[in-house]
């Protein structure tokens, strides 16, 4: 059974046996999108306190969460060669909206590089990879 909220998690490179890290949850996280990360992962996501290395992140980030360089440092922390990040941030005119110059400026500077970006209904994503993943395999 594909919904079409599955095609959201499968836009994000998610798939079937992945290790996902999910990091900045809050009451205004979008639940349809995080459900169906799981499913299209076929297990649950890791909070932020795991210690695993992981394949990629879903980092929820709004405007007043703090400074995402040291969030992005943190989340690749445990990330594993040709990971990936995806930044989640409100989009605009919602309530803690992130402008996109913010994330492209944060990206470098933890040693990121933003290679794309997705609309997932309230929400819009910001890809971003290590330098090594850039040059490998795409998710």
């Amino acid at each position: 059974m594909v919904a079409a909220t599955d095609d959201k998690a499968s836009k994000l490179g998610f798939t079937a046996g992945m290790v996902i890290q999910e990091r900045g949850w809050d009451e205004d996280t979008d639940d349809d999108l995080r459900a169906d990360i799981e499913d299209a992962i076929d297990a649950e996501m890791l909070d932020e306190d795991a210690i695993d290395v992981v394949d990629a992140v879903v980092l929820w980030w709004r405007d007043d969460d703090g400074d995402l360089v040291d969030a992005l440092m943190d989340a690749i922390g445990m990330l594993a060669e040709g990971g990936f990040v995806w930044v989640l941030s409100p989009k605009t005119g919602k309530d803690g909206h992130v402008d996109p110059s913010v994330i492209a400026e944060a990206a470098p500077t933890a040693g990121l590089t933003q290679t794309s970006v997705v609309a997932l209904d309230d929400w819009s994503g910001a890809r971003l990879v290590t330098p090594k993943a850039r040059s490998g395999k795409k998710a």
